[in-house]
């Protein structure tokens, strides 16, 4: 009997993961599809307006990416002197409550 349990379940899950496959297949291919639609519909207003179809391009500026750690480095920026802001002091011992120096 337990057997029988057991492969009803394996076969149950295997239904339920195969379902769930076909699920994600087609909601690529509906989105496929949306994305065609779509960028028909904008080839076919070019076409009706006047303008030149342009293919569906998807741009990635890369020096955009690099640039933000080039910034601070950019000639004609007023640099900020951290060494300036530094005050200079005089080092002297530290002496505990009974008048004995510590260190």
């Amino acid at each position: 009997m337990d057997h029988v349990i057991k492969s009803f379940f394996k076969l149950l899950l295997r239904a339920v993961l195969w379902l769930m496959g076909l699920l994600f297949l087609a909601s690529l291919l509906a989105a496929t599809a949306v994305l065609l639609v779509l960028w028909g519909l904008r080839a076919l207003w070019a076409r009706l307006t006047g303008r030149p179809v342009a293919p569906l391009v998807f741009r990635f500026k890369q020096q955009a990416q690099w640039s933000r750690f080039y910034q601070a480095a950019r000639p004609g920026q007023d640099v900020v002197d951290v060494e300036a802001a530094v005050v200079d002091v005089e080092p002297r011992a530290i002496r505990s409550p009974g008048g004995r120096a510590d260190g």
